[in-house]
């Protein structure tokens, strides 16, 4: 009986060390977490060699991360759903969540396959969840790019960065490229440092941060373009109603992202059915003209999302995901 307990106890341990080795045997990993794996050297998550950990799920679950209105975005997106589940031959479900936050854990957990991310959400998304960036938005000129417009009501009397200091101006969230992250890189060179020449708010979305200039509760917010000119469009807010004060540079826009553990053929086919489809009349509009999606070279097309994360001091790792959503939640809650 001794023995017999000796045994079971050693097999519980090796076990328990299994996933360790499994990890320990990853020649490079760069700045994945550590249940993944790069040994290609592409910064992506390589798809897991066992044939046993590759997934080929049906329904396949589709998410969108909560850029604006959860309803609106996901009604914006269905005829490229509905295009997704008759070309795969699948049934694709939407996964609702209702922070960024939310839609990376479902992902690193298994629990959504696909869906779109905000620029600065998909390199956490890379890095903790293991996510596959693999198509942009675009049309026959190439990728869509946008912009950090700075916001502010048409009447105020700012106009210039610079006029913000001691005011109250609304960022998104932590892990925003145009809401956070770009700002902290980009606004000190033009005389005005967030945290230091005004306390950061987060607003918790784009929208928030347009309503919230809009009636007055902020002073100012740095906003995504494109999701200012969605929310006009829908009569939600006037263009006429605001003054922008300072634009960017091009960015990339947000992705579409696929779960690095599904298996190569299902892969293959949702990259085949992406770039074949040419959106709907509804989405072209709500997508200031794009009409399709084109493939994505992480590496270098995000090149410049790390690099400004970089300059402001942003970490992706497991680590800053779980202290910067922490500061999200803490901020939703006053």
């Amino acid at each position: 009986m001794h023995r017999l307990k000796h045994l079971l106890s050693s097999a519980l341990v090796a076990l328990a060390c299994a996933p360790s080795f499994a990890q320990d045997s990853c020649k490079h990993r760069g700045e994945l977490d550590t249940p993944f794996c790069d040994e290609d050297g592409d910064l992506l998550a390589d798809t897991p060699k066992d044939a046993k950990r590759q997934k080929n799920p049906d329904p396949l679950f589709f998410t969108n991360s909560p850029l604006e209105d959860p309803a609106v975005f996901k009604e914006l997106m269905r005829p490229f759903v509905e295009h997704l589940a008759q070309c795969t031959g699948r049934k694709v479900r939407f996964y609702d969540v209702y922070s960024s936050a939310a839609a990376i854990e479902a992902m690193r957990s298994g629990r959504m396959h696909l869906g779109t991310m905000s620029s600065g959400d998909t390199v956490f998304a890379v890095n903790v969840a293991g996510a596959i960036p693999f198509g942009i938005r675009g049309d026959t000129g190439g990728p869509q790019g946008y912009q950090l417009w700075v916001i502010v009501k048409k009447g105020s009397p700012y106009r210039k960065l610079s006029d913000l200091k001691e005011k109250r101006v609304a960022h998104t969230t932590p892990s925003s490229n145009s809401g956070n992250l770009a700002p902290r890189t980009l606004f000190p060179a033009e005389g005005l440092t967030p945290d230091k020449d005004y306390k950061v708010v987060f607003s918790g979305k784009h929208e928030n941060s347009v309503s919230g200039v809009a009636s007055g509760d902020f002073d100012a917010a740095p906003i995504a373009h494109d999701i200012l000119l969605r929310m006009a469009d829908r009569g939600l807010v006037r263009m006429d109603d605001f003054r922008i004060i300072w634009k960017s540079r091009n960015f990339p826009p947000g992705g579409l992202s696929m779960a690095h553990d599904l298996a190569p053929a299902l892969q293959h086919k949702i990259r085949e059915c992406t770039y074949n489809y040419t959106y709907s009349p509804e989405m072209v509009r709500g997508f200031q003209g794009a009409d399709r999606w084109l493939p994505i070279d992480y590496k270098q097309d995000w090149e410049l999302i790390r690099r400004v994360a970089r300059e402001s001091g942003q970490a992706f790792t497991r680590t800053a995901f779980e202290r910067e959503k922490t500061r999200a939640e803490a901020a939703g809650k006053k």
